[in-house]
């Protein structure tokens, strides 16, 4: 399947994962993003990567898409259906499990060929000794400045952060669920990146 995000000022896909569904079911979507797939991701017009943009212009200045292969460790990402996050589960070479990430997003919406969100710029990262801390608070801070989020917006965004940051103090699920102990499977082959990407959803069942 597909793991898409929408761009948040004109709702295009900009950015397109190929995953292999772990789990599926009314609880939980889990899905592997496996070393050396074939992603979709934003960049400059001349190709430089988003992140070194500088903070002010990093969501004015124009932008297009690229292909590229996710290098490293994979990824595995969990997200119950009406979360406004997704945890992501990060390892180091040998899988040594480095850390939990909370992408703060809107709860995906399913399509016929995968699930589509929206990111919402502030995220959480979760350590193994139940440490925790904010990701990316400049980029939600910018991404106000800009208009690509309205107050409204905002203070909703922040109280999905709270939410999360409740489970985690109380090591909730996903973060209890041992998770970090999982492992692909040897014998999966890397979902490929279709040439129809960016085609507009087919609405499905929840």
């Amino acid at each position: 399947m597909l793991w898409r995000y929408r761009d948040n000022g004109d709702g295009h896909v900009h950015i397109c994962r190929p995953v292999t569904v772990v789990q599926d079911t009314a609880d939980l979507l889990a899905v592997w993003m496996a070393p050396g797939t074939e992603c979709v991701k934003p960049v400059l017009l001349d190709g430089t990567p988003v992140h070194e943009e500088p903070l002010a212009t990093r969501y004015t200045a124009p932008r297009t898409t690229t292909r590229a292969l996710w290098t490293g460790m994979g990824v595995l990402k969990l997200a119950r259906p009406e979360d406004p996050w997704s945890v992501w589960l990060f390892w180091d070479p040998d899988w040594v499990f480095r850390s939990w990430y909370v992408n703060l997003e809107a709860p995906r919406v399913r399509w016929s060929g995968g699930v589509d969100s929206e990111d919402h710029f502030l995220d959480i990262s979760v350590f193994p000794d139940r440490s925790w801390l904010w990701r990316d608070e400049d980029e939600f801070a910018q991404a106000q400045r800009t208009g690509l989020m309205d107050a409204e917006q905002a203070d909703r965004v922040r109280a999905a952060g709270a939410a999360a940051v409740a489970v985690i103090r109380a090591w909730g699920a996903p973060f209890a669920d041992g998770w970090e102990h999982w492992r692909p499977d040897p014998g999966w082959s890397v979902p490929e990146l279709p040439a129809d990407w960016d085609r507009a959803p087919a609405r499905t069942a929840p």
